[in-house]
C-alpha cells in the first residue's frame, strides 16, 4: 500500500508539503468575470447546480484589486498561525473569459506577490483558445499555473439536462492542449448528480484515469437556493446521499483512481445559507474524519483497484 503521510490518499496538502516544504493556503479571488453560459453566448441561466456567485461564494469581491483581495485572504488566514505561501485562486465564474488585456493584468497582479507560490484559474475547456493559451505558457515561466475544468461527468445525457454546454471532445482537446504546454490540469467531477448511478460515476473515474491530468476535485453535488437545481429538487425530489453512502463512494472513487492523480477535494462546502441539500454536509470536519476512519477500516487506498489496461 501507497502511503502520502497520515492519508490513504495522494492528498494535495501533501503534495504541496513535498513541493514547497511547507503548508499552502489558498486565496479564492475574484476576476470580475461572467460565463458564456450566462451572458447568452451558449446560455443565459449557466449550468443547473451553479450559485449566483458563479461557484465563488468564498472569493473576493470584484470591487477591489487583486492586490487587495490577496491582502484580506491573508489578513483573514493568518490570524491564527503564521502563513508564508499561498495559492492565487481565480474562482468565481470563468477565469480565462475576457479580453488578453484583462487576463493578463489579473494574472501578473496575483504572480508578482511574492508569497503567492502557484496561480490557479478555473474556467471551461471552451475558453482556452490560441490567444489565451500563449498568456497561460508566459506565465507559468513565472511561476506554477494550474488550471481547473469543469467537467462534472463524462455522460453526455447528464451532461445536457446540468447544461454543461460543451461536448466531452471538447474537453479532451483542452486537455491536450494544457498538457502540450506542461500545464497542470485539475479537473472538478461532481458525484451523485440526478440519474448518475455508481457504476456511471466509476466511469467518469476510469476515463479520467486515461486522461494527461494531474489533480482532481471529488465534489458532493450541492442543492443551493437560488439555482434551477433547486428548483428541480423541490419539484420533483431526486436521490441525495445521506452521509454513509457518499464516503463509500469517494472509497471507491479513491481505490479506482491512478495514484499519481492529486485529490483537491473529496467532499465540498458549499455556502450555509444557501444550502437546501444535503445539510450532513455542512459538518466538513466530521465527513473527512469518517471517511478516514472508513478507508482505514476497509483497508483502502489510492489505486488500490486500479489498472492501467
Amino acid at each position: 500500500m501507497e502511503r502520502w503521510g497520515e492519508k490513504r490518499y495522494h492528498s494535495l496538502d501533501y503534495a504541496l508539503r513535498s513541493q514547497f516544504g511547507e503548508k499552502v493556503y489558498k486565496i479564492a479571488l475574484n476576476g470580475g468575470m461572467t460565463c458564456p453560459n450566462r451572458d447568452g453566448t451558449i446560455g443565459d441561466r449557466g449550468c443547473i447546480f451553479c450559485s449566483p456567485m458563479g461557484s465563488g461564494d468564498y472569493a473576493g469581491s470584484s470591487a477591489d484589486s487583486i492586490s487587495a483581495q490577496l491582502k484580506r485572504g491573508k489578513s483573514d488566514l493568518s490570524t491564527k498561525r503564521p502563513i508564508h505561501s499561498y495559492i492565487a485562486y481565480f474562482q468565481a465564474f470563468t477565469n480565462t473569459y475576457g479580453s488578453i488585456s484583462h487576463l493578463e493584468k489579473i494574472y501578473l497582479e496575483a504572480v508578482s506577490d511574492p508569497e503567492v507560490k502557484v496561480l490557479s484559474i478555473a474556467t471551461r475547456p471552451d475558453c482556452l483558445g490560441p490567444e489565451v493559451l500563449a498568456l497561460l505558457s508566459k506565465i507559468r515561466k513565472i511561476k506554477p499555473v494550474w488550471i481547473e475544468l469543469g467537467l462534472q461527468t463524462i455522460h453526455e445525457k447528464t451532461a445536457k439536462e446540468i447544461r454543461r454546454g460543451y461536448p466531452l471532445s471538447i474537453f479532451e482537446q483542452a486537455v491536450q492542449n494544457l498538457h502540450a504546454r506542461q500545464i497542470p490540469v485539475i479537473v472538478h467531477t461532481i458525484l451523485y448528480l440526478p440519474g448518475e448511478t455508481p457504476e456511471m460515476i466509476l466511469q467518469t473515474i476510469d476515463y479520467l484515469n486515461h486522461c494527461p491530468i494531474q489533480g482532481i476535485k471529488l465534489q458532493l453535488l450541492h442543492v443551493l437556493k437560488g439555482t434551477d437545481l433547486a428548483i428541480q429538487y423541490q419539484q420533483h425530489p431526486f436521490h441525495i446521499p445521506e452521509q454513509d453512502e457518499y464516503i463509500r463512494m469517494v472509497g471507491s472513487c479513491l481505490s479506482h483512481l491512478r495514484p499519481d492523480i492529486v485529490i483537491h477535494r473529496v467532499t465540498g462546502d458549499g455556502p450555509s445559507d444557501l444550502m437546501i441539500a444535503p445539510l450532513w454536509s455542512q459538518k466538513k470536519r466530521t465527513v473527512l474524519n469518517e471517511l478516514h476512519a472508513y478507508l482505514k477500516s476497509q483497508d483502502i487506498w489510492q489505486g488500490k483497484e486500479y489498472s492501467n489496461l
